[in-house]
């Protein structure tokens, strides 16, 4: 039985988790598939977003699968960090875009997966928060390590720490998300960011994520020599030549990713 609920608009997909019973909440079945699709979508450029979001209303995702969890041996655990780990850099890695939607509560694991997302859109009734330490645990899928790069270390402290929850408003205040959308027009704001990246070039869209995301380890000369060498990639592209022609002819571009 699928996990997930797939539709298509163009080159975006949207990925619903399929579990609105359990409030979304990641189960070993559902981090199977999730790997498998962030794997298919990562080859080509057939594919130029994602839009991730959750069944219902009320929860984007609720982390993992705690009634499942209780059954598992601590290197049941271990594994499951492990493949979740994976799954989350595979989408970082990947020259796809992804965009969570964040439809109602994100927490623990449900934030660790807004986290490694390219944007985060939220509606009005979004919660967000890494609420780990009030189960006895920290967590586990990345969630210490991309909260401080995103918002700074001290507001990750004041998140992680007290395992308290923010709202939408204030997730949009510290730059935890991106977009606040009307009531009633999360999937409308999400498809319209897909659409502005869909319309570029898909070589340099993939070189840009990749030079931001990798540049952030690197000294400011390392990281600007990091861009020259994404730079190249693109610059021997016929989507350049393309989009000197296009804008010069005043038409929009066809790029094709090549």
């Amino acid at each position: 039985m699928a996990e997930f609920r797939e539709e298509r608009r163009g080159s975006t997909e949207v990925w619903t988790i399929d579990g609105e019973k359990r409030r979304n909440a990641i189960s070993r079945a559902a981090l199977v598939e999730f790997e498998q699709r962030v794997e298919r979508v990562s080859r080509g450029h057939a594919t130029r977003a994602v839009i991730l979001t959750g069944a219902g209303e009320r929860a984007f995702c609720a982390g993992a699968d705690l009634k499942e969890r209780a059954g598992m041996s601590e290197a049941d655990v271990r594994a499951f960090l492990a493949q979740l780990g994976r799954a989350l850099r595979a989408m970082e890695r990947s020259d796809c875009v992804f965009i969570a939607a964040i439809n109602g509560a994100a927490l623990g694991g449900g934030t660790e997966l807004a986290l490694a997302c390219d944007f985060r859109v939220a509606a009005p009734t979004a919660e967000l928060g890494l609420t780990e330490v009030q189960l006895g645990i920290i967590p586990g899928g990345g969630g210490t390590q991309r909260l401080p790069r995103l918002v700074g270390p001290a507001r990750a402290k004041d998140l992680i720490l007290t395992g308290r929850r923010v709202n939408a408003a204030e997730a949009l205040a510290i730059g935890l998300v991106q977009r606040l959308a009307p009531e009633g027009r999360l999937l409308e704001v999400a498809h319209g960011l897909a659409e502005q990246v869909g319309a570029n070039a898909p070589l340099a869209v993939a070189a840009a994520k990749h030079a931001i995301d990798e540049g952030l380890a690197l000294t400011l000369d390392e990281a600007l020599a990091l861009e020259q060498r994404h730079y190249e990639k693109v610059l021997a592209s016929e989507d350049r030549l393309e989009g000197l022609a296009a804008f010069a002819e005043k038409r929009p571009p066809g790029f094709r990713g090549r």
